[in-house]
């Protein structure tokens, strides 16, 4: 339990300095920002910044600081020093500095920025591949939310001879396609509020969980074998940072800030908005891993399926009924970064190819 409550401090108290430090380094004032100097009512749009913060939050936690961290914790409590060391010097930094180049910008989306800051050359290859990386980032969002949906809330196999596997991913898409479509407060802003209830009560309910179950299976970090603790014998570096991934830091949510950029009102309200969320989900993945580490200490198979002790860990810590609100909040995470990387590949589209999104026709060309 110790080293959990230390990781827990880093990530409030270093947060907090670090985050302090960024702000001044950057230096945010008073000018215009692109919601209001470029206001549109599509994608510039003047937004709250609580509703900024969850949009924001919603769009970089996808699966990463769930999945991510259940198995990132067979390497042992380091995970609980480093996701959140991670978390604060990279993850937050990173996702701050990317929203207020781009509001500096103009609210330009990463293809431009990269554009203007590394040259011609660079930008061929980085457009190919974020392209493509923004593509099957929202495909892995429609069934990874799919088959949750279909196994812990249907009780049913996510077999591909399931009729109900597919109708379920229609309807994920069809959502994804009117997200993208239309203006960003139209339907992103009105539910996003909704399911950021959802995830804050699963991550408070499982921390609570994990408080109240006393610590008598979260070991603490000792020097003998810090490194060396995977069952599988699976080298710290590099697995533990492919697996953890997002949950402490990931060039994906540079695309999310600069989707946001453009709806903030003051650029003082940055570092709340992005420094600050990422801290967050800091955060989502340290309960996570604490859940799913008293499991495995209680004898749960270390080879059960992520999306299995997500269930597991849900219903464990918060009942039946919780368990079902922390499972809805878990299929919330993909599904908001799905349609989100849909709408910025639209909105990079639009960018490169100089197409007005304020007519109709052409947010329907670029979203096709």
């Amino acid at each position: 339990m110790a080293t959990f409550l230390i990781g827990i401090i880093i990530l409030v108290v270093g947060g907090y300095f670090y985050g302090a430090f960024c702000e001044k380094v950057f230096g945010p004032d008073d000018r215009e920002t692109p919601a209001i100097s470029k206001a549109d009512g599509i994608d510039f749009v003047v937004m709250k910044k609580w509703k900024n913060s969850l949009i924001e939050l919603l769009n970089i936690a996808g699966t990463g600081p769930i999945f991510g961290p259940i198995q990132g914790i067979l390497f042992g409590p380091i995970a609980f020093i480093t996701i959140p060391i991670g978390c604060v010097l990279a993850g937050s930094m990173h996702d701050y500095f990317s929203g207020m180049i781009s509001m500096r910008n103009g609210g330009a989306q990463m293809p431009k920025l990269i554009k203007k800051y590394l040259g011609n050359n660079v930008i061929k290859a980085y457009n190919f591949f974020l392209w493509i990386l923004m593509f099957l980032v929202g495909v892995v969002f429609v069934y990874t939310p799919g088959d949750l949906i279909v196994t812990q809330v249907l009780s049913q196999q996510a077999a591909v001879s399931n009729p109900t596997v597919w109708i379920v991913y229609g309807l994920i898409f069809l959502y994804y396609l009117a997200a993208t479509l239309f203006p960003i407060d139209a339907i992103i802003g009105r539910i996003y509020p909704i399911f950021g209830a959802f995830l804050v009560l699963s991550a408070v309910g499982i921390f609570a969980g994990v408080m109240l179950d006393g610590g008598a299976n979260l070991t603490n970090l000792s020097f003998s074998g810090m490194f060396s603790q995977h069952p599988q014998k699976l080298p710290f570096i590099p697995v533990f940072f492919i697996t953890v991934a997002c949950g402490i830091m990931s060039g994906f949510h540079a695309t999310q800030a600069t989707l946001i950029s453009r709806t903030v009102k003051s650029e003082k309200e940055g570092r709340t908005t992005f420094f600050n969320m990422m801290l967050v989900e800091g955060f989502i993945a340290m309960c996570w891993a604490a859940g799913a580490m008293i499991l495995f200490g209680r004898g749960t198979d270390i080879a059960t399926a992520p999306t299995i002790m997500v269930g597991l860990v849900s219903k464990t810590f918060l009942g039946p009924i919780g368990g079902m609100v922390a499972i809805i909040g878990v299929i919330v995470l993909p599904i908001t970064s799905g349609d989100t990387a849909f709408r910025s590949l639209r909105l990079m589209v639009a960018e490169q190819f100089n197409m007005d999104q304020q007519v109709s026709r052409n947010r329907i060309t670029t979203t096709a």
